[in-house]
């Protein structure tokens, strides 16, 4: 870790981790709406990333193996940086206000709707390969629904 005057911890490794398997990171409120217009259409999973050690141990890498096993992926990847991206993080809430701020979790929408959220106790405690499957339930769930109803 990184300390300084003014300066917390390096997080880019953190980031990393979702962005090099292709999610695309949102920083601002503005990023947040866009990608929710520009994305209202189909599927898209929503993550909401963290320092703490259930996002490093079971959230990022559980997220990473679900895309690697996923026969279906959802159409867009975005994510959110908790307790970083503070702005942009609460803008995204606003999309799924009826369920109570969670760091790290999941949101999934379905053409512009929430459909389904793996909250932190959904992730703290348990393995990277039970979150991952907790993700390709949903992927399940209701990408093959979407498809569906086409």
């Amino acid at each position: 870790m990184q300390f300084g005057f003014g300066v917390g911890p390096d997080t880019s490794w953190m980031r990393k981790e979702l962005t090099n398997i292709g999610i695309e990171e949102l920083t601002t409120p503005e990023e947040v709406d866009r990608a929710m217009k520009e994305y209202s259409r189909g599927t898209m999973l929503l993550a909401i990333n963290s320092v703490c050690g259930c996002a490093a141990g079971n959230a990022r890498p559980g997220l990473a193996i679900a895309m690697e096993k996923a026969e279906q992926s959802p159409d867009h990847l975005v994510t959110v940086f908790a307790g970083q991206d503070k702005a942009a993080t609460a803008r995204a809430r606003e999309y799924f206000s009826e369920y109570p701020p969670s760091s790290p979790a999941f949101a999934f929408f379905v053409d512009g709707e929430i459909k389904a959220m793996i909250p932190r106790h959904r992730i703290e405690g348990r393995t990277k390969d039970e979150v991952a499957q907790d993700l390709l339930m949903v992927f399940d769930a209701f990408i093959n629904q979407e498809e569906e109803t086409k």
